[in-house]
C-alpha cells in the first residue's frame, strides 16, 4: 500500500514537472522550424473535435468530389505551400534576369551590344500582365506569408506554452517566437536590397519621365560611374543576400537544406553514427554554401564584371540619367 502511494506521488511530481518546464525548440536555428507541418492541436481543441459530430461517409464523399473536404491541414500548411509556389513564380524572372544583365554580357564583353537582349527579354517580363505575376505578386505573396507563418507560429506557442499568457508573463518580445533562421534572415534582406533595386531601376524612371524606355544596362554602368561607392555596396548586397536566399530556399523545398549544418540536435549514444551524421550535416552546409557562392560569382562576372565596367553615358540620355540619380535621397 505504501509503495504504491509513493510511486502514484512519485508519478504526479514527474507530471508536475514535466508541466512546469520551459520548452527548448530542437530545430536548429542554421534551418528554422519545419514549416511545412502544423502545430500539434492542444488537449482542449482535441476534446472539442473529438465530441464534435463526425459527418456522414456520403456527406464525406460528396465533398471530396466538390473538393472541398477537409484534408485535416491548418493555415500553416497552406501558407507554407503559397510561399513555396511563389517563389517558384519569381525564379522564373530570376532566371530571364540573369541571363540578360550577366550571362549575355559576360558572352559579348560589350553594355551596347546587350541591350538589345534585354529590350528582347522586357517582352516578356515587362508586360502589364507578366510584370505583376512574375513579380510583384509573388515577392509580396512571398514575404508576406513567411511574415503571417512566424505570426501563427508564435501566437501557436504562446497558447501552448503560456497559456494564452495567464501561465508564464510574457516579458520580452522574443517570447513564444519561433528560431529565426540564416534563410529566413537572408530573405529579409533581400527584400529590401530588391525593393531598393526596383525603385532606382523600375519605379523611379516612371514616377519622374512616365517612360522607363531608355532605362538599361547603360543606366546602371553611368550609375557605377558616377556613384561608384553606393553603387557596389548596393549591387554587392543584392547579388550575395538574394543568390544566398534563393539556393537555400530551394535546398529547403527539396528537403536537402533539413540536413545541413555544423551541429547535431541529438546524440544518438553511438559515437561512430554520431561522427557520421555530423560529417555529412557538413558536407550538405558546405554543399548548399558552395552553390551559393558560385550563383553570385556567376552572377558577379557578369554584372558587376562587365556592366559596372561599362562607362558613363554622354549626351542628352547621359544628362537624363543624372536628373534621376539626383533624385535618390543620399546621392
Amino acid at each position: 500500500m505504501d509503495s504504491q502511494s509513493l510511486r502514484s506521488k512519485a508519478s504526479q511530481e514527474t507530471l508536475i514537472s514535466l508541466v512546469q518546464l520551459d520548452p527548448s525548440p530542437i530545430e536548429s536555428p542554421e534551418l528554422g522550424p519545419d514549416t511545412e507541418k502544423d502545430l500539434p492541436p492542444l488537449p482542449e481543441e482535441q476534446e472539442s473535435s473529438l465530441s464534435s459530430s463526425t459527418p456522414s461517409l456520403k456527406s464525406r464523399s460528396t465533398a471530396n468530389n466538390l473538393g472541398l473536404g477537409g484534408s485535416g491541414h491548418g493555415a500553416i500548411y497552406y501558407l507554407t505551400r503559397v510561399q513555396r509556389y511563389s517563389s517558384y513564380a519569381f525564379s522564373v524572372f530570376a532566371s530571364l534576369h540573369f541571363a540578360t544583365t550577366s550571362l549575355i554580357p559576360l558572352i559579348a564583353r560589350s553594355v551596347p551590344a546587350s541591350e538589345s537582349y534585354l529590350l528582347l527579354a522586357r517582352e516578356i517580363y515587362q508586360t502589364p500582365l507578366s510584370e505583376p505575376l512574375l513579380v510583384g505578386l509573388p515577392v509580396l505573396v512571398h514575404v508576406g506569408s513567411g511574415i503571417v507563418l512566424r505570426l501563427l507560429r508564435r501566437s501557436g506557442n504562446i497558447r501552448r506554452y503560456y497559456g494564452g499568457g495567464g501561465g508564464h508573463p510574457i516579458s520580452t518580445l522574443r517570447d513564444g517566437w519561433p528560431p529565426f533562421s540564416y534563410i529566413a534572415a537572408s530573405g529579409y534582406g533581400f527584400a529590401v536590397s530588391l525593393a531598393a533595386h526596383v525603385f532606382v531601376n523600375r519605379g523611379l524612371p516612371l514616377a519622374v519621365e512616365r517612360d522607363s524606355a531608355n532605362i538599361g544596362l547603360a543606366y546602371v554602368a553611368h550609375g557605377f560611374v558616377r556613384h561608384p561607392v553606393t553603387s557596389w555596396v548596393a549591387y554587392g548586397a543584392l547579388l550575395g543576400l538574394g543568390c544566398g536566399h534563393m539556393v537555400w530556399g530551394w535546398a529547403k523545398w527539396f528537403g536537402f537544406a533539413q540536413g545541413a549544418g555544423w551541429k547535431l540536435e541529438r546524440w544518438t549514444g553511438n559515437a561512430t553514427v554520431d561522427r557520421q551524421a555530423r560529417k555529412r550535416r557538413r558536407r550538405r552546409l558546405l554543399l548548399i554554401n558552395a552553390v551559393a557562392v558560385a550563383a553570385a560569382v556567376g552572377w558577379a562576372a557578369g554584372g558587376l564584371g562587365v556592366v559596372a565596367r561599362g562607362g558613363e553615358t554622354l549626351g542628352w540620355v547621359g544628362k537624363l540619367y543624372d536628373g534621376l540619380y539626383a533624385e535618390i535621397p543620399g546621392f
